[in-house]
């Protein structure tokens, strides 16, 4: 085996994604390794959210091998196993998945709730230090005078910068953006890049990109899709304006 193959974080080899009869996915070979910076681009429906969803376990393959963080997810997975891999895995969707009644302080410790067993976790009553590291993560994306407020009254950004503070809460080793800029100005969205790849430092991180202006603040490495199938898998520094162009062709 490979140095690159011992070390990958995610494998996949034959797989393939359906529903309703129609194939979501086709990828004959895919594999990352630990502490990549990887985009993946494409036009709508070509299968970019379709690969977060598997790579976070909440869709099985119809066919194939995948593997995320040594677990099999090809395989039906316990309770159990599902959340020890989701503990493993911090997402930021373009739903952001906030709640929105919940200060920001509230959302971040969220991200520390694998952490937090028993009633404390259901009644939200946090042991000192999560209540601390949940501000130390609201401090490190400037936020920290907003903490107690409701999240439905913060901007667009600020919400943003929640959801990045509750991944520095986690601690993932996998972390899925999708679109995580969209909606926000040119300004606010460079911010949250350089925020997010602040917050996988230690982490590996697959981000869907649709403004390729993006490309350079989050990868060094992009995977274009089109129809369910790899295009091209290419170094940033071997992506050209042409190739981008020909991906978005239907």
């Amino acid at each position: 085996m490979s140095a690159a193959a011992s070390s990958a974080v995610i494998s996949l080899q034959a797989v393939t994604c359906v529903a309703e009869g129609r194939a979501l996915l086709d990828i004959n070979e895919l594999s990352i390794t630990e502490g990549e910076r990887i985009a993946i681009v494409g036009h709508n429906g070509a299968g970019k959210s379709t690969l977060l969803r598997l790579l976070s376990g909440f869709m099985r393959p119809a066919h194939g091998t995948l593997d995320v963080l040594g677990h099999a997810l090809a395989e039906p997975m316990s309770a159990t196993e599902l959340r020890a891999l989701r503990q493993e895995v911090g997402q930021v969707l373009q739903g952001l998945h906030l709640v929105a009644r919940l200060s920001a302080l509230e959302n971040v410790l969220i991200g520390g709730l694998g952490r937090v067993r028993g009633w404390r976790g259901w009644t939200r009553c946090y042991p000192a230090h999560e209540t601390e590291l949940a501000a130390q993560a609201l401090q490190a994306v400037a936020l920290l005078d907003r903490a107690h407020t409701r999240t439905d009254r913060l901007s667009g950004g600020e919400k943003q910068k929640v959801a990045i503070a509750r991944l520095l809460m986690q601690r993932p080793r996998l972390i899925l953006a999708d679109e995580p800029t969209a909606a926000l100005d040119p300004s606010a969205a460079a911010e949250v890049c350089q925020l997010l790849v602040e917050a996988a430092r230690q982490a590996t991180l697959i981000s869907v990109v649709h403004n390729p202006v993006l490309l350079p603040l989050l990868a060094g490495r992009v995977i274009g899709l089109r129809q369910g199938r790899i295009a091209f898998d290419l170094p940033l520094n071997d992506l050209d304006h042409q190739e981008l162009a020909n991906l978005y062709q239907r």
